[in-house]
């Protein structure tokens, strides 16, 4: 909606006897964007996607990445509890590769895998590289319905060396949360205790890719569903590796699965190097012991990261 400058001294148009004071010429017409513009541009642009989507002019990668459908849907539903909800700081990004591959290792938590959505965000958002993190899912992810297509969309794959070895040699940056179920169904009485780590496969891809490890601690996601109990007979009937009970979830129906806040704390550690123990990725002793190295190192930050929010020393 452009703005209309009117006539020097001219009174309402239609009402000056020569029919010129109030004409309207085209210098008068000033190229201001207002908010029709604004929202004309919104409605062209969904218009055009829509397009796209319904025409199948779009890419997919061969692991079925999604790019435009991340960028313009999944990324920003996650914006708002990213930003407001969860008000999450992030730390040590120069930690990240701006290009190349990397394999970010993180604790998981927080009895729904909302963490992992929030590390792939911050990396996306916050580094300047804009990259995407691809993050790796269990089984379940990918048996589940309606859920599968959305994880394969936002760029994530099954967990599995061959998939992850296939990103890493295409420089991507890949996202791997060890602990699994363990991690993400613990109780609340163990928040922040890292659980056992597995057989190290992540270890293994890297030590075969030549890919430096970067572990990531993350603060917040224990306090968004804190799980006091696990009801074992319903997570067998219903075939899942738990079923939480929160103090809002099953009490309060679907309003017990709105996330409580918390202040999220993310950062990123400085890159371990394996190329010394490249030629050793079939020892599982050595395998083991760079496991164990990741696992102590993200305690440690964790440890340090709730000292930095007990004492409120962060941005917001």
């Amino acid at each position: 909606m452009s703005g209309v400058a009117p006539g020097n001294g001219a009174g309402p148009r239609g009402r000056d006897p020569a029919g010129t004071a109030g004409a309207v010429t085209p210098g008068d017409v000033a190229p201001v964007a207002g908010t029709g513009d604004v929202w004309d541009a919104r409605v062209a642009g969904a218009l055009a996607f829509l397009r796209r989507r319904l025409t199948g002019q779009y890419e997919v990668d061969e692991f079925g990445f999604d790019r435009e459908l991340t960028d313009a849907v999944i990324n920003p539903l996650l914006r708002p509890m990213y930003r407001d909800w969860f008000r999450v700081e992030v730390r040590g990004l120069v930690h990240l590769p701006a290009t190349g591959p990397g394999l970010v290792v993180a604790n998981h938590s927080g009895t729904v895998a909302l963490d992992a959505l929030m590390l792939a965000l911050a990396v996306h958002d916050e580094h300047p590289a804009h990259r995407y993190l691809r993050l790796l899912g269990a089984d379940l992810v990918f048996r589940t319905p309606f859920l599968s297509e959305v994880a394969r969309k936002g760029g994530a794959t099954l967990a599995c060396n061959a998939d992850v070895e296939r990103l890493l040699d295409n420089d991507e940056l890949v996202g791997v949360f060890p602990e699994g179920f363990k991690g993400v169904g613990k109780l609340y009485r163990d928040r922040y205790r890292l659980q056992r780590f597995g057989r190290g496969g992540f270890v293994s891809a890297a030590l075969r890719t030549g890919t430096p490890i970067i572990p990531a601690a993350i603060v917040g996601a224990e306090e968004i569903y804190p799980m006091i109990a696990n009801a074992r007979p319903l997570a067998r009937l219903l075939g899942m590796p738990y079923f939480p009970v929160t103090p809002t979830f099953p009490w309060l129906g679907p309003l017990g699965l709105v996330p409580l806040p918390s202040k999220w704390l993310i950062e990123f550690g400085e890159p371990i190097d394996v190329l010394p123990y490249a030629e050793d990725h079939d020892d599982p002793v050595v395998v083991y012991n760079l496991a164990d190295l990741v696992r102590e190192h993200i305690q440690s930050t964790l440890d340090n990261l709730l000292q930095v929010r007990a004492a409120g020393d962060y941005a917001r």
